[in-house]
């Protein structure tokens, strides 16, 4: 394409020139691979519910996720959410149709993660609706964009310290419009997930509504360590 000569693609891992992640940095990713909690998707050796899960009543059905939130994924994640490389998505949509044909994660509507109007506002779009619309493209699955939404502006997750906090911060912050994902299956679609508090007040919302199933597929997650039984 012409923009590609005006402007070359470079690797927003290695600065090679020719993609925004090369094949050679894509292959370096740092996968998050099983046994995992069957709950939150944090590496478990035992491969049963991991002691934060054993005594959360969440909302959520599952949380997934291809890659760790570390190295070239995380500064992909960042150029996609703060510095507007916004062609970024497609690729990385790309890795998370190929963990969705490798792993058995139960189908679903695709529902991106909202954020609130006023960062919407200011940042011109949603990171999470961009990569739900390319994998809706590559999946062939439906995605709603409209439906759920976030009516407070809490502040950002990474300022709280632990899964409690981050509860509170986000308790009541989603609601849907309308009853158009009533009894149907939805897949959550975000960018980072920690400790699964933001996709879990999500499913609380759209159950309220009448959602019959929720999972979350996140591009990267933080991993946090595994706290002595």
């Amino acid at each position: 394409m012409a923009l590609d000569v005006l402007f070359p693609q470079h690797c927003v891992g290695c600065g090679h020139e020719g993609d925004f992640l090369c094949q050679s940095c894509r292959q370096a990713l740092p996968r998050i691979v099983p046994p995992l909690c069957p709950k939150c998707g944090q590496p478990q050796p035992s491969g049963i519910l991991c002691p934060d899960c054993r005594g959360w009543p969440a909302h959520i059905d599952g949380i997934r996720s291809p890659f760790r939130f570390d190295g070239v994924i995380r500064q992909a994640i960042h150029q996609l959410k703060y510095r507007n490389l916004r062609a970024l998505a497609a690729p990385l949509a790309e890795l998370l149709q190929a963990y969705l044909v490798a792993s058995p994660i139960p189908d679903g509507t695709l529902v991106p993660v909202p954020i609130h109007p006023r960062r919407l506002r200011e940042r011109g779009y949603n990171q999470s609706g961009l990569l739900a619309r390319e994998l809706g493209k590559l999946s062939g699955r439906p995605v709603v964009m409209d439906c759920l939404i976030r009516e407070q502006d809490t502040p950002p997750q990474a300022r709280t310290a632990s899964r409690q906090e981050r509860q509170r911060n986000v308790a009541h912050a989603f609601t849907c419009r309308d009853q158009r994902l009533n009894n149907q299956p939805v897949l959550l679609i975000d960018d980072v997930a920690t400790s699964g508090a933001t996709v879990d007040a999500c499913a609380a919302a759209l159950k309220s509504a009448g959602t019959t199933r929720v999972w979350a597929l996140v591009l990267a997650k933080e991993i946090l360590e595994i706290r002595p039984v």
